[in-house]
Order: C-alpha cells, then structure tokens, then sequence
C-alpha cells in the first residue's frame, strides 16, 4: 500500500492529515538518454484533497522541442484510481516494477516501465513556515531506475531502452510559489545515484537537507550529511545573472560537492540546459546535465533549483518575510 495514494490518515480520502488546499500526494518519473542532448520524458501525477481533484503534467524535451501538457479530473466517487484523462500509473511489483502509460493525446504518447535499479529511499518530514502560514510539510520517497519502454511524438516512435532516470513519490503540503528555494537533484552514476533535497531561506541558511548515495547493487543507501553548490545559470553555455523572470536563461552550470554519513566527499562539475521551465509561473525549473565525478566517473542526471527569493539564484523578486523551519 506505500505505493499508492493513501498517506494521509487510517481514514479515507478526501480526509488528509493537514487539511491545506497545497496538501497533495504525487508521483514523479522523469527518464533521459546518456547525454544531456537527448531527450527527456516527464510524467507526473497528483491529488488534491482539499480541492476533490487530481492532475497530471507531462513535461520534456523531445527533438529540441518543449514537450507540455496538463490534464486533471475531480475525484467523483474514485479518488483512489491512478488515472488522470490519458495518464495511468499501475504498480506492478511494489518497489520494483511501476508503468507509466499515456494514451494518444495532442501528438503524445508513451508506455514506460520503471525497473528499480536502487532501494528506495525515504528522506524525514521537514516543515517551512513564515508569517503568513505554512509553506511546505512534506515526506518523500526517491529510487533510482532503469527504463524499458517506446514514447511516440509528432509520429516518430523512440525507445528508451537502458535509459536511467528517477521516480519520486511525496506527499504533504507543498506552497511552490512561496518557497524561498529548493534545490532537488538526481545524478544517474554507473554504480548508483545520488539524490538530494536541500531547501533554504532567502540568505542562504539551511532548513533542510536530506537524500543520499543508493548503490546500483542493491545495498543499503548511505544518507547525505553535507551538501555545497555553486551553480549559476546560463545563456547558451556563458553564465548569466537571473532577471526577474529569467528571461534568456537557457540552462546551468557550475559544482556541487555531497558528502556521506561514512565520511567520503564527492565533487561534481556539470553542465546543461532547461528540459522544463517553470518560467513565467515559478523562478528556475528542471535541467538535464551531464556530470563528472573528481573521482573521473561520469554520467547525467537532472538538477532542479526553483524557488521565488534566494541570494545568489533569484535576488530580484522581494523577500518571502520572516520564515521559520523545523524538521521532523
């Protein structure tokens, strides 16, 4: 049951543990070939309590070309089915096995398998509030895996065969347009991935950092206790400051350093561009990378940094006011 749309309360939908109208339970896979030219397929799904709705975003980048489209439904008397217009997420081995379905739709369509290729991993609750209310209490799962599959797009089949990416299941209440920043990462490693959750507030103190290094062997993950960044966006491969509204900005670069409860630092240099914007709705959004290891490993992964107020990623937009946090 952990892997279906039920983390609220031993009570049925549409009762959830924070009655918010953010409070949502979702699904995210995103899947691209081994460079960062390739193209990339995102899915997503979410319900809504509060609203008695769930949505569905497919999202990408496929032959150059920005990939979108939004779908949703009202719960009715089936709040459960994972099912939103042409999307359906089945689950077919728990932890291991999940397929992704969209019928033809606007040009689009896909049938992807997720094979797990790492255990799953559940970072602990953490909470952002300011004087306004709360921003963000949230739990999530990550795991790493391998995709099998074909996605079709303006007539052309693709397969995606041996492509890596990522699948995430979280549920809580998520305000993304108050958010100061967040930084989400998943680095596709032959020998596993790394993924993380690192918010701050506008001045850069930390709220919360969570994620780790999962073996591609099936061993235990080992938790992430330190993270660094400096990244800077960029135009066309030349960094960039980031306007108001990003206008121009086409991707990122820069270095992350992650380090391990077992005491090993590991460097990263990567370079990409937009796969999904959230321009002119949210500041940033998400970018396909390619990535180099100081230990000389390489591989790609996807970098999400999104947010309304940060020092060095988004110092336009006016503060998001006295924040609090905590974790649990």
């Amino acid at each position: 049951m952990d892997e279906h749309f039920v983390h609220q309360l031993p009570e049925p939908l549409p009762v959830a543990a924070i009655e918010h109208h953010h409070w949502r339970e979702s699904y995210f896979f995103v899947t691209h070939g081994p460079d960062r030219h390739d193209d990339v397929v995102i899915v997503a799904m979410a319900h809504y309590p509060a609203r008695g709705a769930m949505d569905a975003l497919l999202m990408g980048r496929i032959g150059g070309e920005r990939l979108f489209q939004y779908h949703a439904r009202p719960y009715g008397d089936d709040p459960h089915t994972t099912s939103v217009g042409p999307v359906t997420v089945s689950v077919e081995e728990p932890l291991r096995r999940l397929r992704v379905s969209v019928e033809p739709t606007d040009g689009f369509a896909a049938d992807l398998m997720f094979t797990a290729r790492t255990q799953p991993y559940l970072m602990r609750r953490g909470r952002l509030s300011d004087a306004d209310g709360l921003i963000w209490d949230q739990s999530q799962m990550f795991q790493s895996g391998q995709f099998s599959g074909t996605y079709t797009s303006g007539g052309q089949t693709h397969d995606v065969a041996g492509w890596l990416g990522q699948r995430d299941h979280s549920w809580g209440v998520r305000n993304h347009g108050r958010v100061p920043l967040w930084v989400w990462l998943a680095v596709q490693l032959p020998d596993g991935m790394f993924g993380l959750w690192n918010w701050e507030l506008a001045d850069g103190s930390l709220v919360f950092l969570d994620g780790c290094w999962a073996p591609a062997d099936g061993s235990d993950p080992v938790p992430l206790v330190g993270f660094d960044h400096e990244l800077t966006w960029t135009v066309d491969g030349r960094p960039a400051p980031w306007a108001t509204n990003g206008e121009g900005i086409t991707g990122l670069s820069g270095r992350v350093s992650l380090t391990t409860a077992d005491g090993r630092t590991v460097t990263l240099d990567a370079e990409g561009e937009w796969c999904a914007p959230y321009v002119p709705f949210h500041g940033g959004g998400l970018n396909v990378m390619d990535v180099r290891a100081d230990d000389g490993r390489t591989g790609t992964a996807i970098y999400e940094v999104t947010g309304r107020h940060h020092h060095r990623y988004f110092p336009d937009p006016p503060s998001v006011g006295s924040v609090t946090a905590s974790a649990q």
